[in-house]
């Protein structure tokens, strides 16, 4: 387990977050639609159909003032993928509800189903598609380089 401390900011179902133990309107985290496009700045929508990420937690990582983590909850639509993209550390995912298509590049592309997980480390490229016919939710772990962009497109080939 990677040690980490919270910063204290929590963002829910709704626009409320936890602030120091007191739930408070996301004045200072911004709505989560905002936390979705900073998060993805310059992929494409093309590339991203369907896609939509949720910050769920984001925090320092004890010891380490370089790294952060986000753990975002992410509902791909039938259909719909990430689309091609890397990442400034390392990701850890699982399936909540549905079965994803994971293709990392140079690897045979692999389903996962809920209650199974993943990791892509530093730098891999990678995209998770929804091959079936109903929503599918995933939960992903961010430890990354803290201040650079947590998703970095990659061109489609």
């Amino acid at each position: 387990m990677i040690p980490f401390r919270s910063i204290g900011l929590l963002v829910g179902s709704s626009p409320d977050f936890l602030l120091n133990g007191i739930t408070r309107r996301a004045a200072i985290a911004g709505p989560p639609a905002l936390f979705s496009t900073i998060l993805l700045a310059g992929v494409s929508h093309a590339q991203m159909s369907g896609f939509v990420a949720k910050p769920l937690l984001l925090s320092t990582v004890e010891r380490d003032e370089s790294k952060e983590t986000a753990m975002l909850a992410i509902t791909i639509a039938p259909g719909g993928s990430s689309g091609r993209h890397t990442h400034p550390g390392d990701c850890y995912g699982t399936v909540v509800e549905g079965t994803v298509e994971l293709r990392v590049e140079g690897r045979e592309p692999r389903r996962i189903a809920a209650g199974e997980a993943w990791h892509n480390p530093r730098g891999v490229i990678h995209e998770l598609r929804n091959v079936g016919d109903a929503p599918v939710r995933v939960v992903n772990t961010l430890v990354v380089d803290k201040g650079k962009p947590r998703m970095q497109p990659v061109p489609q080939q």
